[in-house]
């Protein structure tokens, strides 16, 4: 009995354990525990996250199998004819990580998918080696990779002491390939979509993206028995230690999704809008039914005459980015600034707004100084050109603010501002003071700005300014008058500035380019990024090819 010629009995073998991997077993008590919590096992996931029939699985039959030796086959005639032994499968438990190629909306991706079902997640699942191959691949065909975690992805758990009969140091040896993907702009999204613990948190935090699932998900460095010991804190849940109200309002989360499904449709949104690598240039769709000359009449009224009241930036970004486009990133966290994602013509931009409605009025605290170097970091090496809707009264000051290091944080902005190499365009739509506005608004030379007629700017507000400039001869007046001859003099001097301060005498000085209407701005900002995604792309993009031209997320 010779073995086919077609090797069929080995495809055989390997269609086998295919199906075992992809064939649940509901008995098993981990793939329990993955429904009871309401989570979709690993390839109901990938099924939801991959377009139908783009599937290529890499280490398929990575795993444990039981094989059955048969007793040697007799000839069919009886005879002594050649014989040989036979090999079945008994068994089979998979590798607890599912990889490869796909395609989200059309765009070839890597993908690893974590299957806690399969000892928690943990390294001895034979997960890391696949995990480090990945890595590699994504790196060298220089195209996405999505992770979805959920357990330590890679990490260890006591029992690989007893497996293994020795205990070791812990190596990392994927990481300088993630810092390699990262600066290169490769993206790298991530969505933690269940206890995502020690490696598997720093797996997906150090994403270009990353995205929790409200319902199942929660990060932290170690799991509530750890803590316990360590700390005493007693009777931990997973959301009370490091669910979405924690992580996604700190920030190392980006975005909070409802479920996994809107988890994998925010992976989907935000890949729209990066290249495959800094590479190439972002993506650009044809928009028929929004003019890149629309015109906005809503944004002449949309700033208040009255200084110290609010307006809806978010209303304002929408106004003037292609419709439907802004996809906001970090909504929870560092509030003081908005960031995220939209088209102007069809092609990508990052967007960076302050917040007057946020509770320092828009001055930008420590998280929002934070927020925003990351994400001048994550436009610099996606080759984003970046629209900015400038209104700051400076940074945040007080106790609180001194506490936080906010300054600290602030000098750490500028030397994003000032070290990236995107291009930057700015609308100066109320308030510039301090150095905060300075970061904002001098870090390109030349400047593309424009103001609106709101503008008002300086080195002070006048409130405060006016008490700090005239001391003296406020003191004075009160000396001489009292409060009320004072308050006199404040409301003249107030009077005085305010009319100095008339946006218009700064563009008589150039002290700023252009002052537009409001309702043009669409317009503009388009022509803009038109120019941009012209020669000035293609010259980006081949600097980036030849090496001299170097961003750094990491």
């Amino acid at each position: 009995m010779r073995p086919p010629a077609d090797y069929s009995d080995r495809l055989g073998q390997l269609a086998t354990l295919r199906k075992l991997a992809r064939t649940p077993d509901t008995e098993r008590r981990g793939y329990r525990r993955q429904k009871e919590a309401g989570k979709l096992w690993v390839w109901e996931r990938v099924d939801a996250l991959l377009d139908k029939g783009s599937l290529r699985e890499v280490g398929s039959v990575t795993g444990e199998v039981k094989w059955d030796k048969r007793k040697p086959l007799v000839a069919a005639d009886g005879g002594s004819g050649q014989q040989r032994e036979e090999e079945t499968i008994e068994g089979f438990t998979p590798s607890n990580s599912v990889q490869g190629f796909g395609a989200l909306n059309g765009r070839k991706i890597l993908f690893t998918a974590d299957d806690y079902s399969l000892r928690a997640g943990h390294a001895d699942g034979a997960l890391w080696e696949k995990t480090e191959y990945i890595e590699k691949l994504a790196l060298s065909l220089r195209i996405p990779i999505v992770k979805l975690v959920d357990g330590s992805s890679g990490g260890g758990s006591v029992t690989s002491i007893r497996k293994n009969g020795l205990s070791y140091v812990p190596p990392l040896p994927a990481f300088q390939h993630v810092v390699q993907q990262l600066n290169l702009g490769i993206p790298n999204l991530g969505a933690a979509l269940g206890p995502s613990i020690g490696l598997g948190a720093a797996r997906v935090t150090v994403c270009h993206f990353s995205v929790m699932a409200a319902n199942v998900g929660s990060l932290f460095n170690a799991g509530p028995k750890v803590v316990e010991g360590a700390t005493f804190e007693e009777g931990l849940t997973l959301s009370e230690l490091g669910g979405p109200d924690m992580h996604c309002r700190n920030g190392t989360i980006d975005n909070l999704a409802t479920d996994e499904h809107d988890a994998f449709q925010q992976i989907r949104t935000v890949l729209s809008y990066l290249p495959n690598s800094g590479f190439s240039a972002p993506p650009v769709i044809q928009t028929v039914d929004d003019p890149p000359n629309r015109r906005e009449p809503a944004l002449r009224t949309i700033i208040p005459r009255r200084k110290e009241r609010m307006y809806d930036p978010r209303r304002l970004i929408h106004l003037v980015v292609d419709r439907a486009s802004f996809f906001e990133i970090g909504a929870l966290w560092g509030t003081t600034a908005l960031v995220g994602l939209a088209r102007l013509a069809g092609r990508p931009v990052g967007i960076i707004s302050n917040n007057c409605e946020s509770a320092t009025g828009g001055a930008l605290d420590a998280a929002g100084s934070q927020k925003l170097t990351r994400h001048l970091k994550l436009c610099d090496v996606m080759n984003l050109p970046v629209l900015q809707f400038v209104d700051i009264p400076g940074y945040g000051v007080g106790t609180v603010a001194e506490r936080a290091a906010t300054m600290r944080h602030g000098v750490n902005l500028a030397l994003a501002y000032y070290s990236t190499t995107m291009p930057v365009f700015s609308v100066i739509t109320r308030r510039v003071y301090g150095v905060a506005g300075g970061v904002m608004l001098d870090c390109r030379d030349p400047r593309m700005r424009v103001a609106w007629p709101s503008g008002d700017w300086g080195s002070l507000p006048l409130k405060g300014g006016i008490e700090v400039g005239h001391a003296h001869e406020l003191r004075e007046a009160e000396r001489r008058g009292g409060p009320a001859k004072a308050a006199e003099l404040y409301k003249e001097l107030e009077a005085e500035y305010e009319g100095l301060m008339n946006p218009v005498r700064t563009a008589n000085a150039f002290g700023v380019e252009e002052i537009i209407d409001p309702a043009d701005t669409r317009g503009v900002v388009c022509g803009w990024v038109e120019h941009v995604y012209g020669e000035a792309m293609e010259e980006r993009v081949a600097q980036r090819r030849a090496g001299t031209l170097k961003p750094s997320f990491a």
